[in-house]
Parts: C-alpha cells; sequence; structure tokens
C-alpha cells in the first residue's frame, strides 16, 4: 500500500468516475489514495487476457478524446489536466440491424438522411433535420446546444482557476436542461415512429433509460459530438484498458496511490464524520479531510454502520430503482472465415414495439480488433456482445454458480447474443471453432464489478426524480460515480468525479 495508513482523501474504487476524482485531486495537490478490491482498476472499463486476447469488460463506444477548451468531454479534460492523451482509431458508422432492414449508419450531420430515405420515410427525414436545426446543427455552439453543453463540460473543467462545486445541479434546477428530452421532442411535434424509436435507442444506449427519462442535456452533448460536422467515434488503441492505464499514470504522476486487492468491508465514522475505511483485512486507513466513494448508492449504504445512517439517506437509497443487469458474450476466433469488411460496432434491435429497454430486445456487439489489431493474435479477432442493462437480475438470484442449472441458464440466456454475432460477423463464422468462449450473467456482474444486483445503475428518470448530489447528510462523505448526478455513461461519471475533486480542493 505504500508509506502510510493514512491520505487526505481516500477514494473507495477505482472506476473511471473514482480516477478522475483522485487524478484531479493529487493535481490539485492533495494525498489521495484509491482503494480497489480487485486485481485490475478500472471498474466496467477495465480490459483483461485470455489466452492472448485482450478484452473489454464494458464500455467500447466512445467520441470527444480530441476535443478541446470548455466544451470538451469531461473524460478529455481530466486527461488533459493530467498531462495524458489516449491514442485512438477514427470511425464514422456502425452496422445497424433493425425491423426495417440492415445498413451501415454514419454520424455527422446530413448522412443519416441517406439512411432515413431508404429505411423509413420523407416524413421521417424531415423530422430528423427539424430535431438537428432546433439545436443549431450543425451551426454548432448556438441556441439551446450551447446552454446544454456548457454545464456538463465545465463541471468537468479541471484547471483553475473554474471552481465548479458539488451544487452544480441545484443551480441548474429551473431549467429545461434537466426535462426529459421526450419534452423536447414532444414540442417539436415530431410523430415519425422511426425518429422516436431510433431516439429511444440512442438515450438508452447513453444512459439506460428511454427519451422519457434521460436528461435533455445528456441527449444534447451527445448530438453534439455524434451530429455536428466533422465528427467522428474513437476507439483507444490498446483498449478500454487504455483509459484506465492513462488515468492511473496521471494519478501516479501528482503523488497519488493506487492500492489494489484493497477490499474495503466499511467506512468508519467517528462523532458523526467519516474518518476513513476499515479493509477486509483488518486494518484501518485514516482520511484526513474525506472519503469519496465510487461505488454504487447501493452499495455504498453497505459499507455504513446501520447506527449513523439517517432515515432519509436510507429511504432515499432504498426506494430508487434499478436498472436491470447484463448478460455478456466474450469471444477470440479466427479471422480468415469472417468478412472482409467487418467494422467495429454493431447493433441489433430484433423488435422496435417490445421497447429498448426490453429483456433478450437489444444487442450490442463490439469487434475492436478490427481498429486495434495487437488486441488479438495475429489473424485472430476479439469480439464482446452483451444485452445493454436488460437482462432481469430476479431470473439468476439464488442460482449456485457451480450447478448445471446455472449452466443451461447462461446458454438459453445467451442465445440472442449468439444469433446477433453470426448475423454481424458473417456465415463463414462457428461457434464450435472459437478459441475463446466466456458467457458473463448478472451474477458475474454482482460478482466481479461489486455491483449490488449486478445492476447497471439507477434508473432514475427525468423530470420525476434527479441523481443525488455528491456531498452526503455524513459529513466528510462524498460520492461520485452513474449514482449521482449527471448520471450513467463515461462522460457523466467522468464530469461526477471531476465535480467532487473540484468541491473538495
Amino acid at each position: 500500500m505504500g508509506r502510510k495508513p493514512e491520505a487526505d482523501v481516500v477514494v473507495i474504487g477505482s472506476g473511471i468516475g473514482g480516477l478522475c476524482c483522485a487524478g484531479l485531486l493529487a493535481r490539485y495537490q492533495q494525498d489521495v489514495l484509491v482503494l480497489e478490491s480487485h486485481d485490475l482498476p478500472g471498474g466496467a472499463a477495465h480490459s483483461f487476457d485470455i489466452k492472448g486476447f485482450k478484452f473489454d469488460s464494458g464500455p467500447s463506444l466512445f467520441s470527444g478524446f480530441q476535443s478541446k477548451g470548455p466544451q470538451a468531454n469531461p473524460l478529455s479534460q481530466v486527461l488533459d489536466a493530467l498531462g495524458e492523451t489516449i491514442p485512438c482509431a477514427s470511425y464514422d458508422s456502425w452496422m445497424v440491424y433493425l425491423p426495417e432492414g440492415e445498413f451501415l449508419s454514419r454520424i455527422g450531420p446530413t448522412e443519416f438522411y441517406k439512411d432515413l430515405e431508404k429505411y423509413a420515410s420523407a416524413n421521417a427525414v424531415r423530422e430528423w433535420k427539424k430535431l438537428l436545426f432546433s439545436f443549431g446543427l450543425p451551426l454548432i455552439g448556438k441556441t439551446l446546444l450551447q446552454d446544454a453543453i456548457l454545464p456538463l463540460s465545465a463541471a468537468a473543467m479541471a484547471l483553475p482557476p473554474l471552481s465548479i462545486r458539488g451544487d452544480l445541479g441545484g443551480a441548474l434546477g429551473a431549467t429545461k436542461l434537466l426535462r426529459p428530452f421526450s419534452e423536447i421532442i414532444d414540442s417539436l411535434e415530431l410523430k415519425d415512429p422511426f425518429i422516436r424509436n431510433w431516439v429511444d435507442l440512442l438515450a438508452f444506449l447513453l444512459a439506460g433509460v428511454k427519451s422519457n427519462g434521460i436528461l435533455s442535456a445528456e441527449m444534447i452533448y451527445m448530438f453534439a459530438e455524434w451530429y455536428k460536422p466533422g465528427c467522428c467515434l474513437e476507439y483507444p488503441l490498446h483498449g478500454s484498458g487504455a483509459i484506465v492505464d492513462g488515468l492511473v499514470r496521471g494519478l501516479k504522476k501528482f503523488g497519488g496511490r493506487i492500492s489494489l486487492g484493497s477490499h474495503v468491508e466499511k467506512i468508519v465514522v467517528e462523532n458523526g464524520r467519516a474518518t476513513g475505511v476499515k479493509l477486509r483485512s483488518g486494518q484501518f486507513i485514516r482520511a484526513k479531510k474525506a472519503v469519496v466513494s465510487n461505488a454504487s448508492m447501493w452499495d455504498t449504504l453497505n459499507l455504513l454502520p446501520k447506527e449513523v445512517v439517517p432515515k432519509s439517506y436510507l429511504d432515499r437509497t432504498k426506494t430508487t430503482p434499478q436498472c436491470e443487469s447484463f448478460m455478456h458474450l466474450h469471444l477470440g476466433f479466427d479471422a480468415e472465415d469472417v468478412r472482409k469488411d467487418l467494422g467495429i460496432h454493431h447493433i441489433v434491435v430484433n423488435d422496435w414495439d417490445r421497447g429498448v429497454d426490453a429483456d433478450q430486445n437489444v444487442v450490442l456487439i463490439s469487434v475492436p480488433s478490427v481498429l486495434s489489431p495487437d488486441l488479438a493474435p495475429p489473424g485472430k479477432h476479439v469480439l464482446h456482445a452483451y444485452l445493454p442493462g436488460t437482462e432481469p437480475f430476479d431470473l439468476w438470484k439464488g442460482f449456485d454458480r457451480k450447478s448445471s442449472a446455472y449452466k443451461e441458464l447462461k446458454a438459453e440466456r445467451s442465445e440472442v447474443m449468439w444469433r446477433a454475432v453470426e448475423r454481424a460477423v458473417g456465415p463463414g463464422f462457428s461457434r464450435e471453432k472459437c478459441e475463446v468462449k466466456l458467457v458473463g450473467s448478472p451474477l458475474t456482474h454482482q460478482r466481479f464489478l461489486r455491483r449490488n444486483r449486478g445492476t447497471y445503475g439507477p434508473a432514475i428518470q427525468a423530470g420525476k426524480d434527479s441523481f443525488p448530489g455528491h456531498s452526503t447528510s455524513i459529513p466528510q462523505l462524498y460520492c461520485c460515480g452513474d449514482s449521482t448526478f449527471p448520471g450513467i455513461g463515461v462522460p457523466a461519471v467522468a464530469a461526477s468525479g471531476a465535480i467532487v475533486a473540484n468541491s473538495l480542493d
């Protein structure tokens, strides 16, 4: 663990939110210590190796690494503040497989019009134009768009003298940017079924809720990155783990520390204040200034002594609805027999009528070795397919992970992913020839990510409730990550970590 069992700030968990917070605190000359239960940092963004194949465990759809200035992607701003750059491959399209047909969908202000003309209708084209123009697109930086981008990106501004505090959400409370994005859709009288479905899909991929639950600010931020002139998507060379490595390097560069294999058993509260943590080993680590939890709200609650938890805190946590969990399929296979024009990303929607949040309906597929060949042995591919926060945990509750019944359920519930992979990779693909086959369930998610019920995160609907802030009712205890404002997603959790760091500086 290093030189001493204490720090100014102790951060529980090394997800992107926790690492962003810790890195900036170190940059601000705070003595910070990150405690990670596992032997790899990164939380849901970590990478792992099996037989020479390097897999992403979680997010794979990125953009904005090259953006600079006050409207830059929050994660990019944190990395910039830490003096770290992430080499990326750029691309501008992904394959979509919809009930209407399959096509290569390109980002940018005009490319999607061609897809709409062919697979939807002339009315869909008109409504999409109306939506983009209402944000000032392609004239970025004007009207509603500017109002939306600035709060989220400014929250993650890492360099002094800008000082964004943890009450950002309250300051924005009266604006329509914290209302559901569906209200903007309704106000523009957009009724085309394809447009409504497509917007729901984008919202769900971004935050785990449909357009009637996502903050308008988040959606508008995404539109700015995906539908402006000259935009591109980016994949970090060497995998999502390269982002984690960059954040860890930045943390250490400024004197911060990270201790792997350090499982926090409980948060210690003395005289009503969070004063440190106790590890499973029994060791006490003092936090002189603050404890920051990057765990989910439910897991943070379980770390606290019951007698010190205020009823309001307990009630809020226990009544917050959860997104469902994930199924994962990680594959390593020979590239020889699959289509040569294979792209990195594929999205399969089986049935619009069931809704994008229905179980066994939407499958996301990433083949990152297309852009970063070093992730697989020569002539091979790595593939990650998953059901994005739609797999019911209750189906799996109580199963013995070593039982035949558990294996049978995994085979049954993973079949929709296998079929999607076969559709995306092409007829030359063979399940039997895969050199690596790993199926992950909600129990896997719960176990390896230390996530209550394996959840994707809080299913908080904009307009009905709001994400909690970052301070808590227990003095010196702060929270960051997807259980706090602005919510779920890589830019959002990076912003949350930066907000906490700026609040503690």
